[in-house]
């Protein structure tokens, strides 16, 4: 596994809280997301293990709707631990963040 799947599976979990956070999301969707930020390589078969760990623990809950376009698909919501969860992310990116930008930007 290349460094950089390494650093990305620990980070991916809260990135995809974050996308459901801000409206509800079903996984294809969420895999298209991730690539209009620039995390190209992250491929569907990397985010319903993610979607299936995080409904497991209860941080999100997924309900079939109709689509406009094809069969029903199945949209992800934050549940209240869920925010809680992204919460907790948010306060341990910022703390490894941005020491690690210092770190890397002060060779510059």
């Amino acid at each position: 596994m290349s460094l950089r799947s390494q650093m990305l599976k620990g980070i991916l979990e809260g990135c995809i809280l974050s996308i459901i956070h801000q409206q509800p999301t079903y996984g294809y969707e969420i895999s298209v997301i991730l690539q209009e930020y620039g995390l190209e390589n992250i491929s569907e078969g990397s985010i319903y293990p993610i979607l299936l760990r995080l409904q497991k623990e209860k941080l999100i809950i997924g309900e079939m709707r109709k689509s406009e376009a094809g069969p029903k698909r199945k949209y992800y919501q934050l549940t209240e631990d869920g925010n809680e969860a992204l919460k907790e992310f948010y306060l341990q990116w910022e703390a490894i963040k941005n020491p690690v930008d210092n770190i890397v930007h002060q060779g510059g």
